[in-house]
């Protein structure tokens, strides 16, 4: 029996705002936080997610192993980090499980910041950005693998070819 049939279904409601300031140039979206990330108040959470790793490489940074260290990683290279749903029915992390979302106004991060570009992390993110939000912000999306420990098909050297895009917008 796989976790998530295991668990039951919640309605979740995000739990913690968007990380951005008027300097963000790139906004990286997931879908909604993990129990992990909900637990720490932060994104990406969940101990064996590689995107803190992934990111530190990309940028030539230390892994930031704490909530303050990410954010300052984050402000130094202008980039915003939020979900696109604002709530849901999910059981525990399974984004395939997702049922009723109810998405995030981007706006509130558009209007406030010189957002280039926007990033989807994995194909339930984007899918939902693409469905929910683009009709309203106008702002398409780039969509990157899953960091997500779920995505162990997706090799070390491929995210971190695929997160290498980010680059090309915060310098």
């Amino acid at each position: 029996m796989k976790n998530t049939e295991k668990q039951t279904t919640m309605r979740v409601r995000h739990e913690f705002g968007p990380f951005y300031d008027k300097d963000s140039k790139v906004l990286i979206l997931g879908s909604i936080p993990s129990p992990k990330s909900r637990e720490q108040g932060f994104y990406y959470g969940h101990p064996q997610n590689r995107f803190w790793k992934v990111l530190a490489d990309v940028l030539d940074e230390e892994i930031p192993e704490t909530v303050e260290q990410r954010k300052k990683m984050l402000a130094k290279h202008h980039i915003a980090l939020w979900d696109v749903l604002d709530s849901c029915e999910i059981k525990g992390a399974s984004d395939t499980s997702i049922k009723d979302p109810v998405a995030n106004n981007m706006n509130v991060i558009l209007s406030k910041a010189g957002i280039r570009a926007i990033f989807t992390t994995g194909a339930k993110a984007d899918e939902l950005y693409k469905k929910m939000c683009y009709p309203i912000c106008g702002v398409s999306s780039i969509r990157l693998p899953s960091t997500s420990p779920a995505n162990c098909g997706c090799s070390y050297d491929n995210l971190k070819e695929a997160y290498s895009r980010i680059l090309e917008y915060i310098k």
